[in-house]
């Protein structure tokens, strides 16, 4: 009996374990691919957002993981992420985020989202260990959230980036950091918090980025002191103590504009009384028989030595104004002495300058960037000038002369004008200017007064007003949109004679770089002159604001002709893709062994490759790699996922430095796209299909796997050795080892030959 009753209990359990397994391996097929709670999440994110026209987005149902919806990431059933930066997007986050199961990224950066950053975070622990618990990024930084941030942040304990920078955040930060022992990155810069930093930040045991700037924070920063942090930014604060002598030994630190005291701590015993005759021990003799005469009577000191330290008191104040009155002749004195100095040589540097301009530069550039005719320098007029003159000045602005000087003394040296026969020359304080630049004739309707914080730098770029600009296009609309780039939006100008030009709104942390060092890059730019780059035509530097504006090519990129489904695709056959190839490596060569220093693009990818209705090819961004290191630590992280999954090369992950050799795996990358007409990354394929490098570099040399490779929409018209050309350069630009991979004049020689051969086929 009991064997049998053992054997029955036997027979249930088997039967429930395989009645288990039929529902685990049934339900996939009998239901959503995405798991439910995720799908319900996403919907309600949805609708809190605005129902914005996202491709594949809908309000109620659907299946996100299956159905590849725009900025969803999924890992089999579960949604691991959702980027969306830069999208347009408005309303608010909801709260209902923490219904997501297994969510690791949110990146929201860039957008117009409102509302209070929620509570309700997602914070339920995956059972898939490879994961660990939900939320390892989280970016929202570049909105327009308000509110404080929550305390439920102590729950997101692998948290490792975050950023909130740039919104309008207020209150005071939550103590809730004692839990997030694995943030690397945190920035909360540009908002209006208060209050001092929680002593749980001191548990930041993984921080090493920490920027802060931009607040109302007070107090002190002994809670950092212990921190390894490598990048630490609290300008702008109200931050008061001494520095820990810790932080100042790291490398990257920011502390201006912070009414900081470096001097000694005063001692916390209450003050003394300042009367010697408070401090003199009563006199033996002198008290008074009578005791009730008080406390007051005991106090009192003899009349002789009260006499005495009367006398002293009176010969010590005669000798402090005798002192004082010496210090002031002298300092007089000094002052005088310097004044005289600084009038001399200030009159020796107006001749210099005199001398400069009439001279004229010994080495033009070209014939438009010195024009200043021998009849428009005059010697000065030794005389008076007279009253009208002065109240209201004439000056000639044919000719400027331009010269580098620090922003914060612009308008000091603004006094310093000199009038040289009708020619307004701003001469620069000590020590002397060493260059001297003649800016040539912009057209008059560019022609723009100056705004304070804007010198003109020496460049043949014209200085275009903001208000122009909005004006030319049509105050960046989106119907004025272009493209967008990692630095900001493109928009499409038109000016009143209808020629178009394109302006690039460098976003709104990036735009903070000092005048002087964009003024220095706009320079830089505006040497750069090759047929395959975009030419740089002019620049604003108005309240502000940096935008960069150049000569108009074309809307469409390599990445819209390739993956966007554009028109133009029909017409790129195997003869076009190498065209473009050749025009794109042409660029880069340019920049690397053309350029004195040499140029590294460090962001080439197909959207950065412009392409007109004749399939000529132009690169843009190039020159502007020094703006990489100025954007925000959203941007940084978000450029890194995008590069990770995409165009980075291998040897960035341990370096971090960008050389002309990891342009040449990004441009082996672009040419991989030309060949398969497929992503670097596509979650939307087989798993071993995704990595568009990984799936491909095996099977680079064999010619029947290279030919089911090849984009269908070239329909086959290729011969077999240009292909296996092709593809032998494509395998030579992504070798693993920088050393290994080929410099871009090697792989222009080598597609400027598999050209002509087809052209000569093709004839």
């Amino acid at each position: 009996m009991l064997y049998a009753w053992i054997a029955r209990i036997n027979l249930r359990i088997s039967a429930c374990v395989a009645a288990g397994l039929m529902v685990i391996f049934i339900m996939p097929f009998s239901q959503a691919y995405t798991n439910e709670r995720d799908v319900y999440a996403i919907n309600s994110l949805y609708g809190a957002l605005g129902s914005p026209p996202l491709p594949g987005w809908i309000s109620n149902g659907g299946d996100p993981c299956v159905e590849g919806w725009q900025g969803v990431q999924c890992m089999d059933s579960n949604i691991t992420g959702i980027v969306l930066n830069g999208a347009n997007l408005g309303g608010q986050l909801g709260d209902e985020l923490g219904n997501f199961t297994s969510i690791l990224t949110i990146d929201l950066s860039n957008n117009n989202i409102g509302g209070g950053i929620p509570e309700n975070l997602p914070v339920t622990m995956l059972r898939l260990y490879v994961l660990g618990q939900i939320i390892k990024i989280l970016f929202l930084s570049a909105n327009q959230f308000t509110g404080s941030i929550p305390s439920s942040l102590s729950k997101l304990t692998l948290l490792t980036d975050m950023s909130v920078n740039n919104n309008h955040l207020t209150g005071e930060l939550p103590d809730a950091f004692q839990s997030l022992t694995g943030l690397i990155n945190l920035d909360l810069s540009f908002n209006n918090l208060t209050g001092q930093l929680p002593s749980s930040m001191g548990s930041l045991s993984s921080l090493t980025t920490l920027h802060v700037q931009n607040n109302q924070l007070s107090g002190t920063l002994d809670v950092l002191e212990d921190l390894p942090l490598k990048n630490l930014n609290i300008e702008n604060n109200l931050f008061s103590g001494p520095v820990p002598v810790k932080l100042l030994n790291i490398p990257n630190f920011k502390k201006d504009g912070n009414p900081f005291n470096t001097s000694v701590a005063p001692s916390s015993m209450p003050p003394q009384p300042s009367s010697p005759l408070s401090k003199a021990p009563p006199v033996p003799g002198t008290m008074p028989a009578n005791s009730s005469d008080g406390p007051s009577a005991q106090q009192s000191a003899p009349p002789g030595k009260k006499k005495h330290l009367s006398t002293m008191r009176v010969i010590g104040c005669v000798l402090i104004a005798v002192v004082l009155f010496i210090v002031v002749v002298l300092m007089v004195i000094f002052c005088m002495s310097k004044y005289q100095e600084r009038k001399s040589k200030r009159g020796e540097l107006y001749k210099s300058q005199v001398g400069r301009v009439s001279k004229g530069s010994k080495e033009p550039r070209s014939k438009e960037h010195f024009i200043m005719p021998k009849d428009e320098v005059k010697e000065p007029v030794a005389k008076e000038i007279p009253e009208e003159r002065k109240r209201e000045p004439e000056i000639d602005t044919r000719i400027t002369v331009s010269l580098a000087v620090p922003e914060e003394t612009f308008e000091k040296q603004k006094e310093h004008v000199y009038e040289m026969g009708g020619t307004s020359i701003l001469v620069m304080p000590p020590p002397p200017v060493e260059k001297v630049i003649v800016n040539p004739i912009a057209p008059a309707e560019n022609i723009e007064s100056p705004p304070p914080e804007q010198i003109c730098p020496p460049t043949s770029a014209i200085s275009f007003s903001v208000a122009s600009l909005q004006q030319y296009t049509d105050s960046f609309t989106e119907e004025s949109l272009i493209r967008e780039s990692r630095l900001g939006k493109v928009y499409l100008a038109e000016l009143p004679d209808g020629k178009l030009l394109e302006v690039m709104k460098i976003d709104n942390v990036t735009s903070r770089i000092p005048v002087d060092v964009f003024l220095e890059l706009v320079a830089n730019i505006s040497e750069l002159r090759h047929p395959n780059i975009v030419e740089l035509v002019g620049y604003c530097a108005e309240f502000g604001q940096r935008l960069l504006v150049y000569k108009y090519f074309s809307r469409k990129t390599l990445r819209d002709i390739l993956h966007c489904g554009d028109d133009l695709n029909r017409k790129l056959s195997w003869n076009a893709r190498l065209q473009v190839a050749l025009g794109a490596a042409k660029a880069l060569e340019y920049l690397h062994e053309g350029c004195q220093p040499p140029i590294v693009h460090q962001n080439f990818e197909p959207a950065n490759v412009l392409i007109d209705d004749k399939l000529a090819v132009r690169v843009s961004d190039c020159g502007l790699a020094s703006l990489m290191s100025s954007i925000s630590v959203t941007q940084q992280l978000s450029g890194r996922m995008h590069a990770l999954y995409s165009y980075e090369a291998p040897e960035l992950n341990e370096s971090g430095t960008h050389t002309d050799r990891s342009d040449v795996y990004n441009f082996g990358v672009v040419m991989l796209e030309l060949l398969t007409g497929r992503k670097p990354f596509d979650s939307s394929r087989p798993r071993v299909e995704q990595h568009l490098v990984r799936w491909a570099s095996s099977q680079l040399y064999d010619i029947n796997a290279l030919s089911k490779m090849v984009d269908p929409s070239i329909g086959g018209k290729y011969s077999e050795k240009s292909l296996s050309r092709f593809a032998d350069i494509i395998s030579r630009c992504i070798q693993q080892g920088p050393e290994f991979r080929p410099p871009m004049s090697e792989v222009v020689q080598d597609l400027t030959r598999m050209v002509k051969v087809a052209e000569a086929a093709a004839d």
